[in-house]
């Protein structure tokens, strides 16, 4: 209800923190076209020094703090490269808080998900006991590896490898779907009892297209714990944002208490990078972050999937194609643009608090040429080492970054290095919390049901 509730509000009534993020937008542009803009000027971060380091945080009274807020595209079995990243940060978590059995959860206050991304995002948060995930990060993505030719393939030759290379004539989508269905039971029901949104830990935003009322849909735990009218049980939830429309059935699915229906097909469909449904989220959601007062209160993490790795769609290989050819690369130029805009439009909001604020991590398409077109269409067990491979060699990359009207630039730290340096900012901004006078968050509390 909080989701979908606040749109009506702010159509009813204008939000500060829209036009303070408005007047952020424009300033920007002003600086650009009336003052001139020095790129030279952009903060860089810099190393922590001893008195600000994890082990001795600085006093912080009176700040306010940021909300930590994790983003994690979709993309099929490229997000391995998500994967990865999360495995990296977890890690580093560890190293840095100095605590062997740190989680994500632990230190993320909000998380969005879409696709496979959103199956990353439900299995990081969700819980059986209320207090620890069901999933350390290391697992995520080992268990979708592991099942991999359940979840993408009805026979040997693979329905993935034959959709992706000639489409997917004649071939009927119910056994795929019924797999898929079955692995993520598998993941999120657990000694009988089927997980809901309300046993996510922290709040979780996982988007699908409802085609019934052709329009995006959120699942969110805050909606959820409003009513179980917008609780929906975890593993349908990531059925509906992974229902690719070339690679399984549309889900027929409804809340738990049933009053509530859509019919979902994927949430690439709705939205490939869900990081402004994040931001927005936490900016107009005033119950859980009563302090937020622009994107500089925000530290942001959005993980990408690596584009274009199945080759460049250079004037040679398209002059010969026909309408039917272009229907799966169209979807993925879509999907490729639409997750950098995003990402683009993110950057301008943060302004000059984009390189302090904001992390994206996305591959440069650099080493594609070394594993063949077909690298992330393949769902074979050897092309999945090939992917873990590529996805261990991404991190290694410099970092792309979006540059202030202009476009992209490769960056001077890697993607691990981005990684580890967001790691040590959410320590420090966890060991801030209990100095704080005022709470950065405050959850809403799972109200037990009575019987």
């Amino acid at each position: 209800m909080d989701s979908n509730r606040e749109s009506l509000e702010l159509v009813q009534e204008p939000s500060i923190d829209t036009d303070k993020l408005s007047y952020e937008i424009f300033s920007i542009l002003e600086s650009k076209f009336l003052f001139g803009y020095e790129e030279q000027k952009l903060w860089k971060p810099k190393p922590v020094s001893p008195e600000n380091s994890v082990t001795s945080p600085a006093p912080a009274k009176n700040q306010r703090g940021k909300v930590c807020v994790l983003s994690i595209d979709g993309g099929g079995m490229r997000s391995i490269l998500a994967g990865k990243a999360l495995v990296h940060l977890e890690n580093a978590l560890k190293v840095k808080s100095g605590d062997p059995n740190a989680r994500i959860a632990d230190y993320i206050d909000v998380t969005a998900g879409t696709g496979v991304g959103g199956v990353f995002t439900a299995m990081l948060f969700g819980s059986e006991n209320r207090k620890t995930p069901i999933f350390e990060a290391d697992d995520t993505w080992r268990f979708l590896a592991e099942r991999n030719n359940q979840l993408y393939c009805t026979s040997a030759g693979g329905l993935l490898k034959r959709i992706f290379r000639g489409g997917n004539k004649g071939l009927s989508l119910p056994h795929a779907t019924a797999s898929f269905e079955k692995i993520m039971k598998e993941a999120f029901v657990v000694n009988g009892r089927s997980l809901t949104l309300r046993d996510t830990l922290k709040p979780v935003l996982i988007p699908c297209y409802d085609l019934s009322s052709s329009a995006p849909f959120l699942f969110s735990r805050a909606d959820a714990l409003e009513t179980d009218s917008f609780d929906f049980r975890l593993w349908e939830v990531c059925r509906a944002t992974s229902a690719e429309p070339n690679l399984f059935e549309p889900v027929n699915m409804a809340s738990v208490d049933g009053k509530t229906r859509c019919v979902a097909v994927g949430g690439g469909v709705a939205m490939s990078n869900p990081t402004a449904a994040a931001i927005t989220h936490v900016l107009h959601n005033k119950q859980e972050f009563p302090f937020v007062r622009g994107v500089e209160d925000l530290l942001v993490l959005s993980l990408g999937t690596g584009q274009s790795l199945e080759g460049n769609y250079d004037y040679d290989r398209v002059k010969g194609w026909k309408a039917k050819d272009w229907a799966r690369p169209v979807a993925r130029i879509s999907g490729d643009s639409s997750a950098d805009m995003v990402d683009h439009a993110v950057a301008m909001a943060f302004g000059q608090n984009r390189c302090s604020n904001y992390v994206r991590i996305q591959a440069n398409g650099s080493s594609k040429s070394r594993f063949g077109p077909n690298v992330d269409s393949d769902p074979s067990p050897s092309n999945v080492k090939t992917l873990i491979g590529l996805a261990d060699e991404m991190l290694k990359q410099k970092n792309v970054e979006s540059v202030l009207f202009g476009g992209k630039r490769i960056g001077d730290h890697s993607n691990s290095e981005k990684i580890e340096w967001f790691a040590e900012e959410l320590v420090l901004e966890h060991q801030r919390r209990s100095q704080r006078i005022a709470p950065t968050v405050a959850f809403k509390q799972i109200v037990s049901k009575t019987t």
